[in-house]
């Protein structure tokens, strides 16, 4: 079982992930990569992280898996945000740029994802990837398929 249907069974999907963050639980992802889904509204969600050397590549800097991980969340989350109890979704694609290298120098990162479009069984999402004085470090698209569970 999901710790969303765990933590808000029956809810519709704003409704779980609000509850979700109330509960003050992380999924196993959250807790390797350290960050937190912080807000919710509709077709809107934010997770917040503070990277470090737990995310760094060989190279001394942020591995884009990190960005994309946040990104996609973030795209993932402003989708679920408009589903039903009965609703699902999952990712088909998801296409990142890098805009500027990240490090533990960058400070606490906020992704910002917004649902674009929604249909019967695809979803459009977008997100960017900030650090607190705004400046931009990644940005996504991204396409969902939405389904019954």
């Amino acid at each position: 079982m999901s710790m969303i249907t765990e933590i808000g069974h029956g809810l519709d999907g704003l409704d779980q992930l609000r509850a979700f963050i109330a509960s003050g639980k992380r999924p196993g992802i959250g807790d390797s990569l350290d960050f937190d889904l912080v807000e919710v509204g509709d077709g809107f969600a934010v997770f917040e992280g503070m990277p470090g050397p737990h995310a760094y590549n060989p190279m001394g800097v942020v591995h884009g898996g990190y960005f994309a991980t946040l990104l996609d969340s973030a795209c993932g989350c402003a989708v679920h945000s408009r589903l039903t109890a009965q609703q699902a979704y999952t990712s088909l694609e998801l296409k990142v740029a890098f805009h500027k290298a990240m490090t533990r120098d960058s400070g606490r990162i906020r992704a910002e994802g917004r649902l674009r479009s929604i249909g019967r069984r695809v979803a459009f999402a977008e997100a960017s990837l900030l650090d607190a004085e705004g400046r931009l470090y990644g940005s996504a698209t991204s396409t969902l398929l939405v389904f019954d569970r």
